[in-house]
């Protein structure tokens, strides 16, 4: 990789990581493991930036690795839950509950979206706190625009009967 190609990924990093946790923040509920998924997702787009760089959307391609890197990680903490459960609930190493308190607004933002079904959630997180375009968001999610408008519809609706009524949705 020469330094022009270097320089083109960094920015393109740069760019992207703050979307990305954000973005897996609401999708997952977690600060600390969006985070992780959104370094792991990035790394990943750095070991194929050739191919990654020439794509018309690398943003959302990078954005759909992290959605299914969240996937993947919430499927092996449950079945790791299952586990500890046959035997005795006993807690592992590292497993405290975490101490953070954050403002009331925000968690209950978070308990909202993340009580949406997933395709919603993803649609939703994708469309506005990523600020990704309808063709965008369908391309990461693997889906029609269509598609895409009717989750993020049904997303929003299902937010305002949580009683976040003040919201405001945009169309693209």
């Amino acid at each position: 990789m020469d330094s022009r190609d270097r320089e083109e990924l960094a920015v393109f990093c740069a760019r992207e990581h703050r979307r990305l946790v954000g973005t897996l923040t609401l999708h997952c509920g977690d600060p600390g493991v969006a985070a992780e998924l959104a370094q792991e997702a990035l790394a990943r787009a750095c070991q194929h930036w050739g191919s990654v760089r020439e794509m018309n959307a690398p943003g959302a391609w990078v954005h759909r690795v992290a959605i299914n890197l969240s996937s993947s990680y919430y499927r092996r903490r449950k079945a790791e839950r299952s586990a500890t459960e046959r035997f005795g609930g006993r807690r592992q190493l590292g497993e405290e509950a975490s101490d953070a308190v954050e403002p009331a607004e925000v968690l209950a933002v978070r308990r909202a979206v993340a009580a949406l079904p997933s395709r919603q959630r993803t649609a939703l997180v994708l469309r506005y706190y990523s600020d990704l375009s309808v063709e965008q968001t369908a391309e990461a999610m693997g889906c029609r625009p269509g598609t895409v408008k009717s989750l993020t519809s049904q997303a929003m609706a299902g937010l305002r009967a949580s009683g976040l009524a003040d919201l405001e949705e945009t169309h693209a």
